[in-house]
């Protein structure tokens, strides 16, 4: 599963690659111009946000829905509204100019907050419950 044929595409600005089996693998080509990208239903870990940041300079929109790195009871009956707002934090903390992650705005005090203490919020998942 790669999106190597997306280099043909630099001036792409939304691209939706829901349920795809894609993973922290994957390298997107640099694409200045993307603002909008939903990666719902993958195999997205915490370990793709610094390469997002990196080749999605312009990226204000973000999904991660029904993946590993967003934390909700629909997937893990052990996870909160803490843990998801600790992981707004966190992934706000490495993609500041996102307007939107998931379904909601990012609000100035989450962006004052990412700030502040958004390296430190991210959220432990239990490989334990996987063996």
């Amino acid at each position: 599963r790669s999106l190597t044929g997306l280099k043909a595409f630099s001036q792409l600005e939304e691209l939706i690659v829901d349920n795809n089996l894609l993973g922290n693998d994957l390298r997107l080509p640099r694409l200045p111009r993307l603002h909008t990208l939903t990666f719902n239903k993958n195999q997205i870990s915490f370990a793709l946000l610094d390469h997002l940041a990196e080749v999605t300079p312009a990226l204000e929109y973000l999904s991660l829905l029904g993946n590993e790195a967003c934390p909700n009871q629909l997937v893990s009956m052990d996870k909160d509204e803490d843990d998801y707002q600790r992981y707004r934090y966190f992934v706000l903390h490495k993609l500041t100019k996102l307007k939107f992650l998931d379904t909601r705005r990012v609000t100035q005090w989450e962006r004052s907050e990412a700030e502040a203490r958004g390296a430190f919020m991210k959220v432990i998942t239990d490989c334990v419950s996987q063996i």
